[in-house]
């Protein structure tokens, strides 16, 4: 009898302990919540929030992912200074006068390698800083190097590659912050005028050229912009660059370079160092690259949260009928504008995010938007209206997904969800990240059967702790066709 008594207590001790926590996913029905430590068996199935919404009647159900719940965020600590991990004295003056006191993890992990002239991917949760943490070595051998090198003009020591107009602009500003005062001259080189750069080129002594990839290809092929010189060369976003859309350009250009296999210590090096970086470095990028260099040459530095969902930004899942989506997302706009929330609304087609726009400024909600299809001086321009605090809510489809300065964002809302779980991994990126305001969070509208396919596996791979899956669809997709073609070829 006393065995079962204390056999009932330790149940209820179990029980009561469980309920005291605070769980990882939190569902509108209690049973299913998530919590710290909780495991599966392996011959079990997992059971899902999400698991009967492809059901009609499961229609406003929900679930939230808080990960961190119960606990502070366990980050990658380093201690280390800027000093101590080998940045050049001036470039630490400078960090110091821009704010920053220490590095993040990926800026002390990443400065090694590519400081000793090693072929390097960067791959880290987004806006963690992994801009810096390939600007400041970079730099670093500019200064090194520029005394030996012979003055040419449009001839550029280091090249950044963006697949976007954007991204390219914030890069070059970034690095002008940093480079004003060292005698380092920047250029940013992106697309919408290069006819008029064809017919009138510019000549200029640049340093460091920050460029769209198509803009860049273009200045190369009819040399105007000189590539002897040029020893550095980094993919920013470089799985967008290596996908189906930019691969076959991208390719054409980087066979221009000589790049390095083993380390030159000479000053400056010959040849061409190369470093990819980005937030969903897919684990087939070897053979996504083996077209212009080898792939073994590369060196990996990543972190401990690759491919997970930011754990410090709660994330909702709504499942929504189609019909339901202009309602909800006018009382969840209107209630974040009353709270002066920044927001972000993302669509998968430039039509929808013209119609999410146009609903709500005829709901007189002032909201602007961005899409691919836009000219792009209008676009560059909204943009910059969203990021300096002039509009507070910007719809936009995913040429704002990737890289952008986005912190004054709180709120991102996934009108459509993405197709893509690297693109979820971007969204989401947009906001919770260094610098940003910490009551962010994520709001998710399910509707679709493939959408709430995808929603079941990142469920699945929260509850399992384990990294989202198929990050590197888009890549894969690439790989197979040209394995394809290849044998095609071979039987003709």
């Amino acid at each position: 009898m006393s065995k079962l008594r204390d056999a009932l207590k330790l149940s209820y001790c179990r029980y009561y302990s469980a309920k005291k926590k605070l769980p990882i996913i939190a569902c509108k029905r209690p049973e299913l919540n998530h919590y710290e430590g909780q495991t599966y068996s392996k011959f079990d199935s997992v059971k899902l929030a999400s698991q009967g919404w492809l059901h009609a009647k499961s229609k406003n159900d929900y679930f939230i992912i808080y990960g961190n719940a119960n606990k502070k965020e366990e980050k990658e600590v380093y201690r280390k200074t800027f000093e101590e991990i080998g940045l050049h004295s001036e470039l630490v003056e400078v960090m110091s006068q821009l704010g920053y006191s220490l590095p993040t993890a990926i800026q002390a992990k990443s400065f090694l390698p590519i400081i000793q002239g090693h072929n390097t991917a960067v791959t880290a949760e987004t806006g963690c800083g992994k801009t810096l943490a390939y600007l400041l070595p970079i730099l670093q051998h500019i200064l090194e190097w520029k005394p030996h090198v012979q003055e040419d003009f449009n001839s550029p020591l280091a090249v950044v590659i963006t697949p976007s107009r954007e991204l390219a602009l914030q890069i070059g500003e970034v690095a002008q912050s940093i480079s004003q005062n060292l005698n380092i001259n920047i250029s940013t080189l992106v697309g919408g005028k290069t006819k008029q750069k064809m017919l009138n080129p510019p000549i200029e002594y640049c340093d460091m050229l920050i460029t769209t990839l198509g803009a860049y290809s273009k200045l190369v092929t009819t040399n105007i912009y000189k590539i002897h010189n040029v020893h550095h060369i980094v993919l920013d976003e470089a799985d967008s660059l290596l996908d189906d859309s930019f691969i076959d350009k991208l390719s054409y250009l980087m066979k221009k370079f000589s790049f390095q296999f083993k380390v030159d210590i000479k000053s400056p090096p010959e040849g061409c160092q190369v470093t990819l970086v980005s937030a969903t470095l897919p684990h087939e990028l070897p053979e996504a690259v083996n077209s212009f260099m080898d792939p073994q040459s590369l060196r990996t530095v990543t972190t401990n949260k690759i491919h997970k969902i930011l754990p410090h930004v709660p994330h909702k899942f709504l499942r929504i009928g189609k019909a339901q989506k202009p309602a909800e997302l006018l009382k969840l706009v209107q209630a974040d504008i009353n709270q002066q929330k920044p927001v972000m609304i993302f669509s998968n087609k430039t039509a929808t995010c013209d119609f999410v726009s146009m609903f709500l400024n005829e709901n007189n909600v002032e909201c602007i938007n961005v899409n691919g299809q836009m000219a792009v001086p209008l676009k560059l321009g909204k943009f910059e209206m969203f990021r300096s605090g002039k509009i507070n809510v910007l719809s936009c489809t995913d040429i704002a997904s990737r890289g952008l300065d986005t912190t004054r964002a709180r709120h991102i809302i996934n009108y459509d969800f993405p197709l893509y779980t690297a693109e979820y991994l971007h969204r989401t990126g947009r906001t919770g990240r260094l610098g940003s305001s910490t009551d962010c969070r994520v709001t998710n509208f399910v509707a679709w059967p493939r959408e709430i396919q995808l929603v079941q596996k990142i469920e699945a791979a929260v509850r399992k702790n384990a990294p989202l899956p198929n990050v590197n669809a888009n890549i894969r997709r690439l790989i197979e066709d040209r394995i394809a073609k290849t044998s095609a070829a071979g039987l003709q």
